[in-house]
């Protein structure tokens, strides 16, 4: 298709986030983990790395509407003047603060490989 290593890094994020709006973290990794490890190893990427971006990926997803399931969470736990409209208009700053750590972690990936590479038996 003509796509650099990381335009397809992204595709799959995008599709995380995506997937992540219906399903739970542990239904995605099952569904794409047999296609996406290998690509994500073939491309050069560190496994460990991407396991970082992943997790990251899944609690935005978990905040996204329609089905962010902390926001059905954070719902419950509200007083019953704060609606789900509120908790949805809410998230805004959280996702694009952890929008921003993806971002910093696909430019410096030693931010996420430091303490791994630290503890790695050479």
């Amino acid at each position: 298709m003509g796509l650099s290593r990381w335009q397809v890094l992204i595709l799959m994020q995008v599709s995380f986030v995506i997937m992540g709006m219906f399903l739970d973290d542990t239904a995605m990794l099952v569904i794409v983990a047999p296609l996406y490890i290998p690509l994500v190893n073939s491309l050069g990427f560190s496994l460990v790395w991407f396991g970082v971006l992943y997790t990251i990926t899944c609690q935005i997803a978990y905040i996204t509407p329609p089905f962010g399931y902390n926001l059905f969470l954070m719902k419950a736990m509200a007083p019953p003047e704060i609606t789900l409209k509120d908790i949805y208009g809410s998230i805004i700053p959280f996702a694009a603060i952890m929008f921003l750590c993806i971002v910093l972690l696909m430019v410096f990936p030693e931010i996420a490989l430091w303490l791994p590479n630290k503890l790695m038996v050479k």
